[in-house]
């Protein structure tokens, strides 16, 4: 068993008001310093060995993400 981390954020370009919204109440929380955030989506899978590096891709995009507003990154941790 291996396990595979998929990283999911909204592209530079698109809006996100939900990481507007945490870092406009930082300031208000007495966090100082905090410029922007951005807020996204973590996913940790449980694979075999029989998962290959397009199968992982074609879940990320397909499934996990919005490949038109999203990026996504696919990390295997062991």
């Amino acid at each position: 068993m291996a396990r595979v981390v998929v990283d999911v954020m909204p592209k530079p370009e698109i809006l996100d008001p939900q990481g507007q919204a945490v870092a406009n109440a930082l300031p208000r929380l007495g966090f100082a310093g905090i410029t922007d955030v951005r807020q996204g989506k973590h996913f940790e899978l449980e694979i075999d060995d029989s998962v290959d590096d397009e199968t992982l891709a074609k879940i990320a995009e397909g499934f996990l993400s919005n490949p038109v507003v999203e990026d996504f990154v696919v990390r295997r941790l062991s």
